[in-house]
């Protein structure tokens, strides 16, 4: 018999024992690793964070990278997260589209407290309006897609809405009239959409890169902003109006 083997009353042979610590260490080597660890969020968070997650990948990746399991990925949470708040890709692109808007509206609203003279208070919201884009595309982008939002859902209806206001308010503001938002004549119509057709016909002139042959003819150092505050003054006759 072997020194490792003992023998029982019955002549049994008891199996070798083996010390604690390497007990231990085996159980530890057996332990299988610890899965990934989930972000922990508190109550009422996760949808926040989700699409906070949602607006670093689209502008990191680009609509193309922005999926449901992009977005978990991005919050660390699990796949069945973004489904559960948002239904579909469709419901968090339109409320991915609201917080854009959320978010324009307020540079809008900033860059107009913080003009003091009538031609400040003329090219605030216009220069901010293109400095959102230039520094969101990105979110700018999905916010005109219509054909990939939901605009049934209340939080991206209201948003919008917010910000044609703005809108409607400043050419009120500039045309020295009140503007109803649900009825307006035909001027006024035309003098809204004359304004944001430059705008936004000119941001995603910028974006696409498509100003360059422009630019490259104007006098050495003009820049696109400059440009652009050109473009604001060409059409401005008469006195501006103060600021509201």
């Amino acid at each position: 018999m072997g020194k490792s083997e003992t023998r029982t009353a019955h002549g049994v042979r008891a199996p070798k024992k083996t010390s604690a610590v390497s007990s231990a260490s085996q159980r530890s080597t057996r332990r299988p690793a610890a899965a990934k660890t989930e972000t922990p969020y508190h109550h009422g968070a996760l949808r926040e964070a989700l699409l906070q997650a949602a607006e670093r990948v689209l502008e990191r990746d680009g609509l193309g990278g922005l999926t449901l399991r992009a977005v978990a990925r991005e919050a660390g949470v699990s796949h069945a997260a973004p489904t559960h708040h948002f239904g579909d890709l469709t419901g968090l692109l339109s409320e991915l589209a609201a917080v854009g808007f959320r978010q324009f509206n307020a540079a809008m609203a900033s860059s107009s407290d913080a003009a003091t003279t009538p031609l400040e208070c003329a090219l605030a919201r216009p220069k901010a309006y293109v400095a959102y884009a230039q520094a969101h595309p990105g979110m700018y982008g999905i916010m005109f897609r219509s054909e990939r939002l939901d605009y049934s859902r209340p939080s991206l209806h209201e948003a919008a809405e917010a910000s044609f206001a703005g809108l409607a308010n400043a050419i009120g503001a500039m045309r020295q009239e009140q503007i109803s938002e649900d009825a307006l004549t035909l001027n006024q119509g035309a003098a809204i959409a004359r304004a944001w057709s430059m705008v936004h016909g000119f941001t995603m002139l910028l974006l696409d890169g498509r100003l360059k042959d422009i630019l490259e003819r104007l006098p050495e150092g003009t820049t696109a902003e400059r440009l652009f505050e050109a473009m604001l003054m060409a059409p401005v006759a008469g006195k501006l109006p103060d600021c509201p």
